[in-house]
């Protein structure tokens, strides 16, 4: 059986200099509505100077890894396949998974991890118990999970977030959604969990992603969690190096919505019930005294136009 230390290689000499570093959990395959993670993914890879002159932010040689863990034990490749590259008869390239952490810098220098790579298929709790371990091992004082869901909210009003956490005293009672609920099953939920369980700091971010704009790229995301991250975690990450995207999009759909009534009114209508609840509670989540529209209604009014200027719609 493999133990938790089995699933990771530890570069000592990335660790070394670390101090009490804050990680951030930045996972593919489970909800990241309108790409807001992996676009602030990108761009800490692209602002940090740990980047190598050998590989850009997406190469696996990009940064300084830290930690390196066993893709090939944690993934079922029938369900998550790699690349090959055909060309002129022959497989000529073939492009793996990596599962790692970096170690990057934020603007004043200060050294922080990131976690990249796919979620786990396999061995959810020894991979969740490894990352325990590394906790202990480089003095992570803090894990931050990165998430972005869709909810139904106009894109016209503040960008909402949801924040969570075993640890007490780590989230106000006022950021943190009150009430039960079961969600499915995710790896950067195992891990908040198990390290609540003793007594571990770990936070859980999931930002509000308006449903209609949940399969583009949406800049405002990834800005939202990068000004949160940096308050929680006291990193300077430039999250207003996202301010010409986010100008970009927000012409583009301004553009849209001008030409679309059916649309405009769908946004309309969330303007209202987001007004409503503000006004009623004094905080932006959900209104209840209207009615809103279908995910159906959503996907078949906004979902189709915008498909075209969507690059990872199929």
């Amino acid at each position: 059986m493999l133990e938790p230390g089995d699933l990771y290689t530890l570069n000592a000499q990335a660790a070394d200099g670390l101090g009490e570093p804050v990680l951030l959990v930045a996972l593919d395959g489970y909800v990241d509505a309108g790409n807001g993670v992996r676009i602030a993914v990108q761009h800490l890879l692209q602002g940090t100077e740990a980047l190598t002159d050998e590989g850009g932010p997406d190469s696996p040689d990009a940064g300084n890894v830290v930690v390196r863990f066993d893709a090939d034990v944690l993934t079922d490749y029938r369900s998550r396949r790699p690349t090959l590259t055909y060309t002129d008869g022959a497989f000529t390239a073939y492009e793996g998974l990596d599962l790692q952490i970096r170690r990057l810098t934020d603007t004043a220098g200060t050294p922080y991890l990131l976690l990249t790579g796919p979620e786990p298929d396999l061995l959810w709790e020894r991979f969740t118990a490894a990352i325990v371990d590394l906790v202990h091992r480089l003095n992570i004082r803090l894990v931050i999970g990165l998430m972005a869901i869709p909810m139904a909210v106009p894109h016209t009003r503040p960008a909402g977030m949801s924040k969570h956490s075993g640890q007490p005293g780590l989230v106000s009672t006022s950021e943190a959604f009150m009430g039960t609920m079961q969600v499915p099953g995710h790896v950067a939920g195992l891990i908040e969990y198990r390290l609540g369980e003793l007594g571990l700091n770990a936070i859980g971010l999931a930002a509000h992603v308006p449903h209609y704009l949940s399969r583009s790229d949406y800049p405002v995301t990834a800005q939202h969690l990068l000004r949160t991250v940096g308050e929680l975690a006291a990193l300077q990450l430039d999250p207003e190096g996202l301010n010409a995207a986010i100008g970009t999009f927000d012409s583009e759909l301004a553009g849209e919505l001008e030409g679309n009534a059916e649309v405009a009114e769908v946004v309309q209508a969330l303007e209202r019930q987001y007004d409503t609840f503000v006004a009623a509670t004094g905080r932006g989540l959900l209104a209840e005294s209207e009615p809103l529209p279908t995910a159906d209604e959503l996907g078949a009014q906004i979902e189709a136009f915008l498909a075209d200027q969507d690059p990872h719609t199929n």
